[in-house]
């Protein structure tokens, strides 16, 4: 049996490094296995979300570059014809009129909702817990009525001959209200429209901004008043700090909806009278389906993803955090 002997190691000699993983490596290791298990844990949501909504829009941008009528839909032909819809689209002047109507309504119809909704939420904060519960009860049943039925309501609250608006103003001495048509006009036919949506929108927004506003603890609230800051004082210093993030959410998401909106505008007159009340969304639904011209809406369909892809930016860069934790 030979024994073994070590060599010695002279003086000074720095010894030699051991084969063992060293703790800084192991925590770099680990380190980079907590950072890689999110993105692994999001990769089937992104894998879904691509598939779902990828796909179609690599879809319609190749149908805008087709010309795709009834006869080329029936017949399977392929036709290209590169930029000629949309350089037909962006020519046509009734896209153009269409659109300012459609930018201006939502952003009408945003800058409504957030502030019918603000004053609610801020009222639900003040009232008494009886009061509120029943603010938030009909909130919530004019929010889950579906579309379609609460338009066929205003069809019947605003009809010319039997819709009660007008017998009500006429009782209130507005006679000039007998028979009169709030549908006689694309003016008019957008303001009915525009209370449909309030009537839908508002309560959402509303419960988020309240959900933002009880957030704030009171000691806040009562620090301003001993302060001596007013009700305005209190709400800029106070609240608003807490719904900032909040309302910019909502407001993105209204933008959103209001601007894609469908239902309601066809539903109430089919984007009359004459166009008048004609959107985006019901232009892009004329030239698909009722013209069957699906290359032409293709192209609006995808100049309007341009534009809400220009919001959306926007959206982004303000969830852009500061140091403090604040919506830059």
């Amino acid at each position: 049996m030979t024994a073994t002997q070590e060599a010695p190691t002279p003086a000074g000699a720095t010894p030699p490094a051991s084969a063992r993983v060293s703790p800084a490596k192991r925590r770099h290791r680990a380190g980079f296995g907590e950072r890689l298990t999110p993105y692994l844990l999001l990769l089937p949501a992104l894998v879904a979300v691509l598939v779902l909504l990828g796909w179609p829009t690599i879809q319609m941008l190749a149908i805008s570059l087709r010309k795709l009528d009834l006869r080329e839909l029936v017949t399977g032909k392929m036709v290209w014809v590169g930029l000629a819809n949309y350089t037909g689209t962006l020519s046509d002047p009734e896209f153009w009129s269409v659109t300012v109507r459609t930018v201006l309504f939502t952003a009408a119809l945003v800058a409504a909702t957030l502030l019918v909704a603000l004053g609610i939420a801020v009222l639900m904060r003040h009232l008494a817990p009886f009061l509120r519960i029943c603010v938030q009860v009909s909130l919530v049943l004019a929010w889950a009525v579906p579309v379609i039925a609460t338009t066929t309501v205003f069809q019947w609250i605003f009809d010319q001959q039997y819709g009660i608006l007008n017998k009500t103003l006429d009782r209130l001495g507005f006679h000039s209200f007998i028979g009169y048509s709030w549908f006689s006009t694309g003016g008019s036919t957008l303001t009915v429209i525009g209370l449909l949506v309030l009537w839908q929108a508002v309560p959402f927004v509303a419960f988020t901004l309240y959900a933002g506003l009880i957030g704030v603890p009171r000691e806040q609230y009562e620090a301003a008043g001993i302060d001596g800051a007013g009700p305005w004082q209190t709400f800029r210093a106070v609240s608003w700090p807490a719904i900032r993030p909040i309302l910019t959410m909502v407001t993105f998401l209204s933008v959103l909806w209001d601007f894609n909106m469908f239902g309601q505008v066809w539903a109430i007159r089919q984007g009359g009278p004459d166009g008048q009340s004609t959107t985006l969304a019901i232009l892009q639904y004329l030239k698909g389906v009722a013209g069957s011209h699906f290359g032409s809406a293709a192209a609006i369909a995808t100049i309007m993803l341009v534009l809400l892809l220009a919001v959306t930016a926007r959206y982004v860069q303000l969830l852009v955090r500061t140091k403090d934790g604040e919506i830059a």
